[in-house]
């Protein structure tokens, strides 16, 4: 009787925990969120995951979506390719989650897409901007725009903005990020009347640029266009300085984050990015009011507009679909056409964003680095 009797408890308590377990799942909506949380690019996935994670608070403080709150799922993968696929089979398998924010390097991205397509996992990538992300198939998107317009928006700013004709580029050769913006900014830039005086290369990890900079010294150039990330640009940026080059400097969104670590090297610099934080855009500044808020007063960079911006594009498609299935809120996501922290968004026929891009300008304001509006390219 006894035996009977335990058995019976264990039977109904597993069944109690199950129950428990079904009924959480159904009152919540799981996002899985991948990213670089730590390692050398962590700046970029901490902004990032911590603007998920504000817009989830709004949402769930809110009322959450159709009556569910948003439960976010997060993994890092040291911008380690290998590292993001275990991350994406971690949330896919055991949390059971088919909404993935991430990766955020286009080469983490790229080793999970073809597995989200195949598994139908609707994944938005933040800030992957490399053309072939989407390739994989429909069920992959992102929120940011790709390396093509930003090498374009660079060469049409130089030229329009800037009113320059003679560039120089150094750019690193190993890197398809730094690579393919260098590509698209040749094109238009020589297109719209402008001519390369020279085009240098390095290697991934090099220190020294010296060789480099005294070619492009040199050629005598109008502006520098570095296309690389900010812990390269901080470097180059010194040497170039060093070797007499006061010219303009100009950029992408890899260079976000650079004023934590700026001198005056790089004063009179430039870059492309998704939003400015000094916008008087009513919801660029109410996300920079609650971000401080939430953040200790800091001021978001562009990865934590897109990461705020992807979970409010999924929430927005739910509520479309009138529901969280993959497919469904797909469907919803392809004819989205609202407005956003980073701007108003469409997609085109590759879920690629259809959005202006900004120019912010590097300047030392109260004795500190930051960057200000410039100006707003379009598509």
């Amino acid at each position: 009787m006894k035996k009977v009797f335990k058995a019976a408890v264990f039977a109904m308590a597993g069944l109690m925990a199950f129950t428990s377990c079904g009924e959480k799942s159904a009152d919540t909506i799981k996002i899985g969120a991948i990213g670089p949380y730590s390692g050398a690019v962590a700046v970029y996935g901490t902004e990032c995951i911590n603007g998920i994670k504000l817009a989830a608070d709004e949402i769930n403080n809110a009322g959450g979506i159709n009556g569910k709150k948003i439960e976010i799922i997060s993994e890092d993968d040291e911008g380690n390719p290998e590292k993001s696929v275990n991350a994406y089979k971690k949330i896919v398998t055991k949390d059971k989650a088919k909404l993935i924010i991430g990766s955020l390097t286009s080469g983490c991205t790229m080793a999970i897409t073809s597995l989200a397509q195949a598994q139908k996992v609707l994944m938005i990538a933040p800030a992957a901007t490399a053309p072939a992300i989407t390739s994989a198939g429909d069920y992959v998107f992102r929120a940011c725009f790709i390396d093509p317009f930003q090498g374009t928006v660079g060469a049409k700013f130089a030229l329009e903005s800037l009113g320059v004709k003679k560039a120089a580029i150094l750019y690193d050769i190993g890197n398809d990020y730094s690579s393919g913006l260098t590509e698209n900014f040749v094109k238009t830039f020589t297109n719209g009347g402008g001519t390369i005086v020279a085009q240098e290369s390095y290697s991934t990890g090099d220190k020294d640029f010296n060789a480099q900079l005294t070619k492009i010294k040199n050629a005598k150039p109008d502006f520098v266009y570095l296309p690389d990330y900010y812990g390269t640009i901080s470097l180059i940026a010194k040497q170039l300085r060093a070797q007499g080059i006061t010219t303009p400097i100009v950029g992408a969104d890899g260079w976000d984050g650079l004023t934590a670590d700026a001198g005056e090297e790089v004063l009179n610099g430039y870059y492309s990015n998704h939003y400015a934080a000094d916008s008087t855009e009513g919801a660029v500044k109410t996300f920079v009011d609650n971000f401080r808020a939430k953040y200790d007063g800091k001021t978001p960079t562009a990865f934590a507009a897109l990461g705020y911006d992807a979970v409010y594009m999924l929430r927005d498609s739910i509520i479309k679909a009138g529901s969280s299935d993959s497919t469904k809120v797909r469907d919803a996501l392809k004819a989205l056409d609202g407005n956003y922290v980073t701007g108003h968004l469409t997609f085109d026929e590759n879920r690629n964003p259809v959005k202006s891009a900004v120019m912010v300008k590097l300047v030392k304001q109260d004795g500190k680095f930051t960057a200000v509006y410039n100006t707003t390219v379009e598509p």
